[in-house]
């Protein structure tokens, strides 16, 4: 996975070396570091990082090391070699436990916890969704959880909890795929956020692209800035707590963190969201009472306060409609109990 390519490199030019990256540079390329070049090409890693590979020996250029002052050229051929093997990402079953809303012979739908990955990479090459549902199909000998004509047909982060579908067939997969992409599903989450909105429900339109100041984050562009891809969300308040609204976030596309970076960009980050600031007291006085109130609220939902709460499509069998709905879990449960006895006792400024 080239998320975690150059975590751990060893200077012995004498060890085998083994491809993991294979890059062929755009014939319009004009003239670039290569360090550079990667870093833009690569998530999840530093240009430090691929600096230090460069200089180790481990990028290649037309198969032959370069340094990282290297300045690429059209058509070249660009190679990272490491002194290991690729990591074996087969994807094992595990005896996880999971929680089965619904399940036919096409299909299955699950709950998610909040906490748990939905798939191997990143560091997470173990006790993910879907090693829980590969044990699940175990003994489904037409279900292979390596292929990816089967299985998980969207996802979800791993802090935010709440309902996924899985195809167990390759018809199934490509039909509710097809789903997805014209946007036909329904798909609603709930979601605590800080602030209180002046209206009652509103659209977020914005192009949702990774932050050039932070790799691990995505950020909001303008609709014809030709950055990103285009992200609609639509929200509702649900309950007002002064400080922070209970919000219904229904999603016309699915992009990475869409909800997350349009609420951050509104200026209503989720209520203890770390990556995206609202794991800090954004409203409210800071000292005394109240914010050993919200000290403690941030311990009680330690993760983003969202949830995946519905989801409807149509059967790809059947042709029949088909919604969920998913309770919220305990801890924005009682995060929401929490907010409201405290607005009770204490009068909103």
């Amino acid at each position: 996975m080239t998320e975690d390519l150059i975590e751990e490199l060893e200077d012995d030019e004498s060890q085998q070396l083994y491809e993991h990256l294979r890059i062929v540079v755009d014939k319009g390329q004009v003239p670039l570091r290569i360090d550079k070049f990667m870093f833009e090409k690569l998530q999840h890693t530093s240009r430090n990082r691929i600096q230090r590979a460069a200089d180790a020996g481990f990028v290649h250029v037309n198969d032959r090391p370069v340094k990282s002052n290297y300045k690429v050229r059209p058509l070249d051929l660009i190679t990272l070699m490491l002194d290991r093997p690729q990591y074996d990402n087969s994807i094992e079953p595990e005896d996880i436990p999971l929680d089965v809303v619904y399940e036919d012979a096409e299909l299955m739908v699950v709950n998610k916890p909040a906490g748990l990955v939905v798939h191997p990479g990143c560091g997470n090459y173990h006790g993910t969704l879907v090693n829980a549902v590969a044990w699940h199909l175990k003994d489904m000998s037409a279900y292979n959880p390596n292929d990816p004509e089967v299985g998980l047909v969207h996802r979800i982060d791993k802090d935010t909890s709440g309902l996924l579908v899985v195809a167990k067939t390759p018809d199934a997969k490509t039909k509710l795929g097809v789903q997805f992409f014209n946007k036909t599903t329904h798909r609603s989450y709930n979601a605590l956020v800080w602030g209180n909105f002046t209206e009652n429900e509103g659209r977020i339109e914005g192009n949702i692209g990774r932050d050039p100041k932070d790799r691990l984050r995505m950020t909001v562009f303008p609709p014809d800035s030709g950055i990103g891809k285009s992200a609609v969300t639509h929200y509702r308040v649900l309950e007002r707590f002064g400080y922070v609204t209970l919000v219904e976030c229904i999603l016309e596309t699915g992009r990475t963190h869409q909800i997350r970076a349009h609420m951050k960009h509104i200026g209503h980050p989720l209520f203890s969201d770390e990556r995206y600031g609202g794991n800090i007291i954004l409203r409210g006085n800071r000292t005394g009472s109240y914010r050993q109130f919200v000290e403690n609220c941030f311990k009680l939902c330690p993760r983003q306060a969202l949830h995946a709460r519905t989801l409807g499509f149509v059967h790809p069998k059947t042709g029949k409609q088909m919604d969920f709905t998913s309770s919220l879990p305990a801890d924005m449960e009682q995060l929401i109990e929490r907010w409201r006895t405290y607005i009770k006792g204490n009068e909103f400024k």
